[in-house]
């Protein structure tokens, strides 16, 4: 069974989440640490749970999500998963944060590109990838049955959705995303999205005022 703990970091007060089971390996999804302090944090996390990252996944290349990805591939040598569709969005780093005034290490390791037929494994817990874009050009969310967790990145929030009006953002496509990929799981999924507090799937549909069940 999986485990999941979240981390909010950055100024963006973006989630960054470990995943991690019996096996003692672990999935780091969205490193957003921008500090010392921040990764420090992070370190006592893994090394307290005696954990073995196996793998880096990105849901979408935007800024405050990819802060810590050079500095997770420095420390295990793990490769960037991310969809191609998001390359672009990940190149573009260091120009936004620039404009944002601030610098950081862009990502120079290998990249593994995401193919929404791919399954991600730890042991016997596995992670489906659904394709989400609208928010980003290739979003992906990846949900656990077994577990009943999402992980949104910035597709669904608690209450509300992500922001489209960014380069490659779209409202139509946010939406259908939505409906056909999110809001067809099982109303008791846990959602665990890239700001704010989780939610969930029935909660969300019965309640989102951006997109509602129809």
């Amino acid at each position: 069974m999986l485990s999941i703990h979240r981390f909010v970091f950055n100024p963006f007060q973006e989630n960054t989440y470990i995943l991690y089971n019996e096996t003692g390996k672990c999935i780091i999804i969205d490193p957003g640490f921008s500090n010392e302090a921040e990764r420090n944090e992070f370190l006592r996390f893994i090394d307290e749970k005696k954990l073995q990252p196996v793998y880096l996944i990105n849901t979408h290349c935007h800024i405050d999500h990819i802060l810590g990805n050079q500095f997770v591939y420095d420390t295990w040598k793990l490769p960037l998963h991310i969809h191609k569709g998001e390359h672009a969005v990940l190149q573009s780093g260091p120009k936004v944060a620039e404009m944002y005034g601030f610098s950081f290490a862009p990502y120079t390791g290998p990249l593994a590109f995401l193919d929404i037929t791919d399954t991600i494994s730890l042991g016997d817990d596995m992670l489906t990838l659904l394709f989400t874009p609208g928010h980003s050009p290739a979003s992906l969310s990846f949900y656990n049955k077994e577990s009943g967790i999402l992980i949104s990145g910035d597709t669904l929030f608690s209450g509300s959705i992500g922001r489209t009006d960014l380069p490659g953002g779209d409202f139509a496509t946010l939406e259908h995303s939505i409906r056909t990929q999110l809001y067809t799981l099982p109303d008791a999924t846990k959602v665990y999205s890239g700001h704010g507090p989780g939610t969930s799937i029935g909660y969300e549909k019965k309640n989102n005022p951006f997109i509602q069940e129809l």
